[in-house]
């Protein structure tokens, strides 16, 4: 796997040290698509490498001395980066991200996606097509931000020229409010994903932000680790890891530790939420999920509903697509995710927890004729409970047990992960008893990019992803209970693309 074994006993230290714990602890497929569409027409994973001279040229703020964070940088009034908390990018060049292998630090006048975008510390590609249009995100937000990687064997994330995955992004505005989010990133995205849905939103609320590429990017993501299942499990590892890591990094900046930390995610990042509020709970105060990828042992996961819907659509059998968990009502998406989406992403799944079983041909290949006798194995074909990769899903599997309180939000027309297969399935494991709320966005798909071509028909997911946000500090923060699980339905006017209340 990619992450090396050398690195495990130093991240149990950091854990054990308690460098990251939050305040409540002591006193941390475009989406579950392989990668969600650059635009409605082609999946985001075909995206450029970001250029190296994104983190090579001079930042914001930066003096002729050489780029903000390298030696000899100055500040932008010519002091040497020691000042106090709360100055313009104070302690610049002291803080050090725990375990990473080379960082990079720059002084930015705006760390939101509008400076970011201008200034090359961001890759638009790797964000696009996962909002609305029409959608405004916060601006104006100086700080420091620090690119960097872990210790790391594979190679697919090129952003930078670096060639070297476990690469994450962390940000620390000058107005701190005490709070650090932590995310991963959706789909097979780059630590960059997050940086127009949740990122612009925390840093302008006052929070820290960092983010991880989980370890491994790309469409052949499952050619990294030994042993089917390593590279998902993989991504919970980075997770950890990164909030461990940025909650030092945020005390050195600031002088104290984060007094709250969230988790927030995106698809595969929202099922890195949940795993991370039941496996590693002591860390983090909340999380938000959004539209998690559901894995479980036995029962629903996307390799038990995806085969049937690959087998039944070019048949024109609408019956059996509603039978696998489609919602009726959503015909209208069919055909554009079978397009792009259910092949693709059953086929680099399947090869990740399934190996032996050899489909048709790598993924991309044209799609294969199911159950058409002496031909190779077809991905429509596959039967879960008939494979039973147990030992696989075993590593990545999700309870419901989750440890600290849980907003998720699915959206009734999502057609990757349908919410009767998916959302709904996760919901009843948590139950009753422990602190969750789950909300179903009526019109919601799994990717807000499609918003555009059907904005009579789909509700944005992302102000719902806003309010919930606001939902989570008060009742982390202020023990105020947020309005109970609901069905949330789509207003017939109004910006969608900004405005979303949990209460109706």
């Amino acid at each position: 796997m990619g992450l090396r074994p050398g690195l495990r006993p130093v991240l149990r230290h950091l854990l054990a040290s308690g460098l990251a714990v939050t305040a409540a602890a002591t006193a941390a497929l475009t989406a579950a698509a392989p990668a969600a569409q650059a635009t409605p027409a082609a999946p985001a994973a075909s995206k450029p490498p970001a250029t190296p001279a994104a983190l090579t040229a001079p930042a914001a703020n930066a003096s002729p001395d050489g780029p903000a964070g390298e030696p000899g940088s100055r500040s932008a009034d010519g002091e040497p980066g020691d000042r106090p908390a709360g100055r313009h990018c104070a302690r610049q060049e002291r803080i050090k991200v725990p375990g990473a292998e080379h960082q990079v630090a720059a002084c930015l006048d705006d760390l939101t996606t509008a400076g970011t975008t201008a200034t090359g510390h961001t890759d638009p590609a790797d964000w696009a097509g996962l909002h609305p249009a029409g959608a405004v995100s916060p601006t104006g937000v100086p700080g420091i931000q620090i690119d960097g990687y872990f210790p790391d064997t594979s190679t697919t994330n090129t952003n930078h020229g670096w060639n070297h995955d476990a690469q994450f992004v962390l940000r620390l505005p000058d107005a701190w409010n005490g709070g650090l989010v932590v995310a991963g990133t959706p789909g097979n995205r780059e630590q960059y994903a997050n940086d127009f849905t949740i990122s612009d939103w925390a840093l302008a609320r006052g929070y820290a932000y960092a983010a991880t590429d989980k370890g491994n990017t790309g469409l052949a993501f499952f050619r990294d680790g030994r042993e089917p299942g390593d590279a998902i499990a993989e991504w919970n590892e980075r997770v950890t890891q990164l909030a461990v890591a940025a909650g030092s990094a945020v005390r050195q900046r600031y002088g104290t530790a984060p007094r709250r930390t969230y988790a927030a995610g995106v698809s595969n990042g929202g099922y890195l939420v949940r795993w991370q509020l039941e496996n590693r709970p002591w860390l983090y105060d909340g999380g938000i999920d959004w539209e998690g990828t559901l894995w479980r042992v036995r029962g629903d996961n996307l390799l038990t509903f995806l085969p049937p819907a690959l087998r039944a659509y070019p048949q024109g059998d609408a019956e059996a697509m509603y039978a696998a968990g489609f919602a009726r009502g959503s015909e209208f998406l069919w055909p554009y995710h079978h397009q792009v989406y259910w092949d693709l992403t059953q086929r680099i799944y399947r090869e990740e927890i399934d190996p032996g079983y050899d489909g048709a041909a790598e993924a991309g290949t044209p799609y294969c004729a199911p159950g058409v006798p002496g031909t190779p194995a077809c991905d429509a074909d596959y039967d879960y409970a008939a494979r039973r990769p147990y030992e696989a899903v075993r590593k990545i599997a999700l309870t419901g047990r989750i440890g600290k309180p849980l907003i998720t939000l699915h959206g009734t027309l999502d057609t990757l992960l349908p919410i009767s297969r998916s959302g709904d399935v996760y919901a009843g494991m948590v139950g009753a008893r422990r602190p969750f709320r789950y909300y179903r966005i009526e019109g919601g798909n799994h990717v807000d990019g499609l918003y555009a071509a059907y904005p009579d028909r789909i509700r944005p997911i992302l102000p719902c992803f806003r309010s919930a946000f606001e939902a989570l500090e008060g009742w982390v923060e202020r023990r105020q209970s947020p309005p109970p699980s609901a069905t949330l339905p789509r207003p017939a006017g109004g910006d969608l693309a900004n405005g979303c209340q949990l209460g109706r």
